[in-house]
């Protein structure tokens, strides 16, 4: 598949193509739907349920395609691993610094980069998922903080299927046959009702926390409907 627009790419960013794409192609077959959905420029945050530690490949994959330069949110951890780390860091890849003093700086960087028109990423769960079904967990409210704090900036949800039957969450790899990895791009969740909300009890010098959870779970709904398509099932309640 040719790229829907072709920005221009760092040599970090063509270095992780270069390694990415070919591993991708060999471990799944993989199959895109209303991949046009992905603003071909400007700042959009994508939101997307996490299968597996390879569906962060994949993800890139997509992204990569559809014409935009991905940014995910990375655990800092890996920031501090050889070579990964300096190649993350040049691709500008947005560290999380889980549970330390320095936590809201993913919040911060992230919305730095939608706000310079980045197509950022997050897996909204914080995890990948530890449902029995493997269907979506409830989100963290730290992609509502960014969501709301960028207003004018599409929130994408994007539901995707199938990585974790290559590579499972206890780390069981299964390569052969190739297994097919699906992911579905809905369109834009609507959240003006709680920024609105949120704005008005910021103004007034209240807590927003019920503006931010309520947001987190809209993201999530959008997110479960477009996994439940690509299922061909209901989800759970």
């Amino acid at each position: 598949m040719t790229r829907l627009h072709r920005p221009k790419a760092g040599f970090w960013i063509r270095l992780w193509v270069m390694i990415i794409l070919p591993l991708d192609t060999l471990f799944f077959r993989i199959r895109w739907h209303n991949l046009d959905r992905i603003p071909a420029r400007g700042g959009v945050l994508l939101v997307v349920n996490h299968i597996s530690m390879a569906d962060t490949a994949t993800t890139a994959k997509m992204v990569w395609e559809s014409g935009r330069i991905p940014r995910f949110l990375v655990n800092s951890g890996v920031f501090t691993w050889p070579l990964i780390g300096w190649a993350m860091r040049g691709a500008g890849q947005i560290p999380v610094h889980r549970g330390e003093a320095n936590a809201a700086d993913s919040v911060r960087d992230a919305i730095a980069a939608l706000q310079r028109g980045e197509c950022v990423i997050i897996y909204p769960e914080g995890r990948i998922t530890r449902d029995p079904d493997t269907w979506p967990m409830a989100a963290k409210t730290g992609v509502a903080r960014i969501a709301l704090a960028s207003p004018g900036v599409p929130v994408i949800p994007i539901g995707q299927w199938g990585a974790h039957r290559t590579l499972a969450l206890g780390g069981k790899f299964r390569p052969f046959p190739r297994k097919r990895h699906e992911a579905s791009v809905g369109r834009p969740v609507d959240l003006d009702r709680f920024r609105q909300a949120a704005a008005e009890h910021t103004a007034g010098g209240g807590a927003m926390h019920n503006e931010l959870r309520g947001a987190a779970d809209e993201i999530m709904a959008a997110i479960t409907r477009e996994v439940a398509y690509l299922r061909g099932e209901v989800s759970p309640r």
